[in-house]
Formats: C-alpha cells, structure tokens, sequence
C-alpha cells in the first residue's frame, strides 16, 4: 500500500495530523508493507523568503484575533505530544524545504525523507528554526541522515526547482486544495488531521479492499 500525504511544513494540523498516522500505523498489522511518501502543498505560496516572526505574518495576514485559532491547535497538538511555541516560531517560504523533502526521498529514501519532515516540523514549530534559511535547512537535513554538504550544495543550486512546480501543480490538478491531505494506493483520500482510530480503519478498509480479487 502507498500513502502519499500532501502537507506544509509550517501547516501545524499537517503536523497533528502526521503524528496520528504514524500512531495508526504503528498499529497497523501490515504496516511493513506501507510505502509513505510526502508530497508538497503550500499554504501561501507568496509567504516571504526572509523569515519574520509568525505573529506578524499571521495579523498581517488575518488580522487580529488569531489567538483563539492558535489555543484549538496548541490543545489538539498537546494531545499528540506536540509542543508549539508559536512566540518563537518564524514564518517563511517553503519552497527550499519541499525542495529538499523531494531530494531526500529520491536519493535517500522515504525513510529518509519521514525523518527529515518530522525535523522539519519540530524545528518550525518547537524549536524556533526559519526552514526557509538554507544553512538551518541543511542542519536539519543532517539530523535526519542526509549529507550536509550535499544538501547545502543542492539547496544552493536551481536543482529540483522544475520537479517541485510540477509536484504542485500535479496537487493543484488532482484537487488538493487543503492539507493534510491523505491519498492511499491512488484512490481514497481523506483529508484533515483525523483521529487516529480513523486512520487505522482507512488502513484496514483499504488493504481490504485491495485483497479483492477483481472479476475478469
């Protein structure tokens, strides 16, 4: 089974939504045979390339009156084991960081490329990192297994820029309008950070449904 799940780095229910996958997959008896891979969605594509603090983006954008919006996700991702420190956290365009969750899976692995999203996630939303700077972005990419210097170098370079326009426009055509977004083997996809008994069922409706043999 393949599970490609459409999120942003800086989407904070992409994050609460991820941890409760991984918590149904976890309890997912096949779950050796799932291939989880992560493709790019984002929120504002015009987000600003030098990153500011997430409190003034977040009023500049809609106005004030976002606390009670911010307290609804803080509590949910408590729930997760997620903390947020939305004081320090910085908002930033994301290309950069799509463009290195796509090389990690294509030269190291979806393995790889989980453990590079979940940095990506903590050290935006706990940890007061800008993923839009490169040098914060290769640290992170170290973390998760990934080559420094390599990452540096690519990051540096227009690799991969044609690859994510095209990811994000395959999104746009396939009618991903909001994240996270789940899509399992291609057909069925569930959309929002759902519970994680919601996952597991999906996981099981869809391996069953596959184990069908279909009439010739």
């Amino acid at each position: 089974m393949k599970v490609e799940i459409y999120s942003d780095v800086v989407c904070p229910w992409c994050y609460v939504g991820e941890r409760r996958f991984e918590a149904a997959l976890a309890q997912f008896a096949d779950r050796e045979q799932v291939e989880v891979v992560f493709r790019p969605y984002q929120l504002d594509p015009n987000a600003p390339q030098t990153g500011l603090p997430l409190s003034t983006y977040l009023e500049r954008r809609f106005g004030k009156g976002v606390d009670e919006m911010l307290q609804h996700v803080t509590e949910n991702a408590a729930g997760e084991g997620i903390s947020i420190d939305w004081a320090a956290a910085i908002a930033t365009n994301t290309r950069n960081a799509h463009r290195l969750i796509q090389f990690a899976d294509r030269e190291y692995g979806a393995a790889t490329q989980r453990k590079l999203v979940d940095g990506l996630f903590l050290a935006h939303f706990t940890q007061g990192v800008d993923v839009g700077d490169m040098d914060a972005l290769s640290a992170v990419a170290e973390a998760a297994g990934i080559d420094r210097e390599r990452a540096r170098a690519y990051l540096a370079s227009d690799q991969g820029t044609a690859e994510l326009d095209d990811a994000l426009r395959e999104a746009a055509e396939l009618g991903i309008s909001s994240v996270p977004t789940f899509v399992f083997d291609g057909w069925f996809a569930v959309q929002g950070a759902q519970p994680t008994a919601t996952f597991l069922q999906v996981l099981n409706e869809v391996k069953a449904r596959s184990s069908v043999p279909t009439e010739q």
